[in-house]
């Protein structure tokens, strides 16, 4: 039975009814995914009720089993933007967002550079270790990837699907040439449902 964020008998037939829906139509694309992986899929296609991201999403072979880890461990979870935090409810880690953090926001201003790639500056600095869901900006994404190939952060795992037109698709190519493992959407299509969707579908197949 999925659950699909449902807590009543009819929230769980109309998740499974989705589900059976959802299954139909991308079966040939999932159809030579691993369970985990096609979980993913599916909880993406169901959040944004279009079956293109079946064939938009890309997960590395490391990504599951690596996140994963990090959830047994209770490792934190670190976030470009709140709404992002807002859609990870069931976690008994921590989710982290820094993007109001008033040290991201004078280091934004002070190295004119967004808030959302400050925000990541200053997770690196707290320390933080384990998964970054990034759903709105390529910037951020951008950040993670230069402050793992400095060694200044420890981001065993990345759910990298910016949105939108500028720097999103570069962003999320760019994160698939790198060693980390990661879960993409391919083009400008992402965005906050997407990361949630992802991290969510994780943490139910942890339970």
């Amino acid at each position: 039975m999925y659950n699909m964020g449902a807590s009543t008998k009819p929230g769980y037939d109309i998740a499974n009814k989705s589900r059976e829906i959802i299954k139909s139509l991308i079966d040939d694309e999932t159809k030579n995914l691993t369970y985990e992986e096609r979980d993913i899929v599916e909880r993406v296609v169901h959040s944004t009720a279009d079956p293109e991201y079946a064939k938009l999403v890309k997960i590395s072979p490391t990504f599951v089993e690596t996140a994963l880890d990090c959830f047994d461990k209770k490792e934190d979870i670190l976030t470009d933007i709140n709404m992002v935090k807002s859609g990870i409810t069931r976690y008994d880690g921590r989710v982290m967002c820094y993007i109001r953090d008033e040290r991201a926001i004078k280091l934004a201003k002070k190295e004119e550079i967004t808030r959302s790639a400050a925000a990541m500056r200053i997770a690196a600095e707290d320390g933080f270790k384990g998964v970054v869901a990034i759903g709105n900006a390529p910037t951020a994404l951008f950040e993670v990837m230069e402050l793992v190939e400095e060694g200044q952060m420890d981001a065993r795992a990345v759910a990298g699907v910016p949105v939108g037109f500028v720097g999103a698709a570069d962003s999320k190519e760019a994160l698939s040439k790198t060693n980390i493992p990661y879960a993409i959407t391919t083009g400008p299509k992402g965005g906050t449902p997407i990361a949630v969707a992802i991290i969510n579908s994780l943490l139910n197949i942890k339970k």
